[in-house]
């Protein structure tokens, strides 16, 4: 019993261990990912390169990642989910003013889309991408309706949700004009600076979603 015991310790103890090992692990698989796709683009991004880049086995990479598209979503995630990002989250909950709190996701969303830029101007011309990736980022794009549920909720709790508008419409509402295609559309496209895109989509969620009573 006692040696049991022992080894139970002796596996809790070491559990940590092994997760900070297995984070450093898919961290450096990614770096060298994202090096290789930089240097040689995504043809010259194969699982056999990276594996050698990272200094792992090739199939280390596979069991980390999965795949190509595995790896690339890790990239993506990695430039738009940084620590200025978190920040902005951070920024956003301790905000207590429902017309400032709104304004949040257009920082957020200029935040992600500028981020992830760079990664996806290293993809063009690269046809075989888009389709492999559409699952992984339809995913997102859910993850991302789930997420803003917290926002509609704030405004109904703080009484500042609009007038006549249900949470529901209002969650459609936010997760449409934070879309990337409406950034996309107005800052690829027709040319609008970032901040141009920041500023108009803030005041144009404030016009939306806040009650035109709550105090300014």
């Amino acid at each position: 019993m006692l040696s049991n015991m022992k080894a139970v310790k002796k596996r809790a103890y070491q559990s940590p261990t092994r997760q900070r090992q297995a984070d450093e692990t898919r961290t450096r698989i990614a770096a060298a990912a994202r090096k290789l796709l930089e240097e040689h683009g995504y043809a010259g991004m194969t699982m056999e390169a990276v594996a050698q880049k990272a200094g792992v086995a090739v199939a280390t990479v596979y069991a980390v990642f999965g795949s190509k598209t595995g790896i690339l979503s890790e990239i993506l995630d990695a430039a738009r989910f940084d620590d200025s990002y978190q920040n902005l989250v951070r920024e956003a909950m301790h905000t207590t003013d429902p017309r400032e709190r709104i304004r949040f996701p257009a920082r957020i969303a200029r935040r992600i889309y500028e981020s992830e830029h760079s990664v996806l101007d290293l993809l063009r011309g690269a046809g075989a991408v888009a389709p492999a990736l559409a699952q992984s980022e339809s995913e997102r794009e859910c993850s991302r309706y789930d997420a803003q549920g917290g926002m509609i909720q704030y405004l109904v709790r703080s009484r500042s949700l609009r007038r006549g508008l249900d949470p529901q419409h209002a969650r459609d509402i936010l997760w449409s004009l934070t879309s990337r295609d409406l950034y996309r559309l107005l800052v690829r496209d027709r040319g609008w600076t970032a901040q141009q895109y920041e500023d108009w989509l803030a005041e144009t969620l404030v016009e939306s979603l806040v009650r035109k009573d709550v105090p300014r």
